[in-house]
């Protein structure tokens, strides 16, 4: 390279240009030359290199080859190669025995240009790397953005002080050293990166939170599905479309409640009551046990429930004729065995899981009686299909033994008696 820079010296003092004007002007054209070199090599090794990379992905099934062509990966790792050789090359353009300030410059240009461009193929293949972990069912629910974020700032702090030690001549050692000074204030300072960090470790640990998890939290407005987990910020996205964005160690120091043990279980629990008017409880005379009998889903029940009251009121020889003494079924009871064997009957509730109709305690608006029972459809909107349509049968049944639901009085009926009242 120095003998090429003497033969343009020459060439150019031919020319007729002074001898400083000839150095000057062939060291420019030396680093011209060396540009062009780069460049052309620049050019050369992505079209080789990216090209055999290119028709080895469309060859292979795997996906992590398309993932680092589509974003770019080898492109950004070859522009490193051009810098690396400008810094190598330029000292044959500018000697530092004759430009030593120049030459320092330049050099320092290069070595922040590879750092920049270094980390950003780092940080780009990080992220192909979180895409390619997140495609895995293993690791598709696991938070893993925060761990390549705290990866990624970690990595641009440190690129960030070799920069400035080499804008200002020191070695990173003694800038690192002198940060443990100061680690007080970087602390107050990357407060909130520092605990989403360590609440990131812990809900991972413990499996506390996941992408996709149905949540609910008060105290921040979320209801509904966990769609990233990141270093700063975990987002929701609630039922009504809103995004609500919680910090990861509010999840770790507040209570919130996650729906995933109900999604991976069998089934969807339903509990809810109807309140029964309790005037309307009676005990059951022969022609509602007849009635009774015609129900296909309760007919086994009502002869197997007389046959067993009736032997147990001629063993202790009770009096028949005061329906007090003994035992007899009543219509209320009647009525629950029914709804047993109602749900039985349903092919959407789960029989492997608790189901049961129970009495609670009696209030002034009736008695309520509680159905207990499991969905094995676990989505929403057909979840609350299969509940409504329980309870609109159950509402629409009640009538046919007896019973009556309990209401308070509305408008309309003290317009019916105050009607009815009149035409009397």
């Amino acid at each position: 390279m120095h003998t090429i820079q003497e033969w343009i010296t020459e060439r150019l003092t031919d020319l007729g240009l002074v001898n400083d004007a000839a150095s000057q002007l062939d060291n420019t054209i030396v680093l011209l030359f060396i540009i062009l070199i780069t460049i052309a090599i620049d050019y050369t090794c992505r079209y080789i290199f990216l090209g055999m990379f290119k028709k080895l992905a469309k060859r292979t099934k795997n996906q992590w080859d398309d993932l680092i062509v589509e974003r770019k990966i080898i492109n950004k790792m070859m522009h490193i190669i051009p810098a690396i050789l400008v810094y190598i090359l330029v000292p044959f353009a500018f000697p530092p025995e004759e430009f030593p300030k120049l030459l320092i410059f330049l050099q320092k240009v290069c070595a922040i240009y590879i750092i920049a461009v270094s980390l950003r193929f780092i940080s780009a293949s990080l992220n192909v790397i979180h895409e390619i972990y997140n495609q895995k069912e293993t690791f598709k629910d696991k938070p893993l953005k925060g761990f390549i974020q705290i990866i990624q700032v970690t990595i641009f702090f440190i690129g960030f002080i070799f920069i400035i030690s080499i804008l200002i001549n020191k070695s990173p050692v003694t800038l690192f050293a002198g940060l443990g000074a100061s680690a007080a204030i970087l602390m107050l300072v990357f407060k909130d990166t520092i605990l989403g960090f360590v609440a990131g470790i812990q809900l991972s640990a413990n499996d506390m939170l996941r992408a996709g998890d149905w949540i609910t939290m008060d105290k921040y407005g979320a209801n509904g599905t966990v769609i990233e987990v990141t270093l700063n910020a975990v987002k929701v996205k609630n039922f009504d479309n809103t995004i609500t964005t919680i910090p990861p160690y509010a999840l770790v120091t507040d209570a919130f409640q996650n729906w995933r043990g109900m999604s991976e279980s069998p089934g969807r629990r339903i509990k809810r009551s109807i309140n029964i008017d309790m005037n309307s409880v009676c005990f059951c005379n022969q022609e509602m046990l007849d009635k009774f009998r015609k129900i296909s889903l309760i007919t086994d029940y009502i002869d197997g429930k007389e046959e067993e009251l009736h032997r147990y009121n001629e063993e202790h020889h009770i009096d028949n004729s005061i329906w007090v003494n003994g035992r007899r079924q009543t219509n209320l009871g009647v009525f629950r065995a029914y709804l047993v064997r109602y749900l039985q009957s349903l092919p959407d509730v789960n029989k492997e899981l608790t189901y049961m109709v129970r009495h609670l305690q009696p209030t002034e608006t009736g008695i309520p009686i509680e159905l207990y029972f499991f969905s094995s459809i676990k989505d929403w909107v057909p979840y609350e299909g299969v509940q409504a349509d329980v309870f609109d049968h159950i509402l629409a049944v009640i009538p046919e033994f007896g019973l009556s639901v309990f209401q308070n009085v509305s408008g309309s009926d003290l317009r019916n008696l105050t009607f009815r009242i009149g035409n009397k």
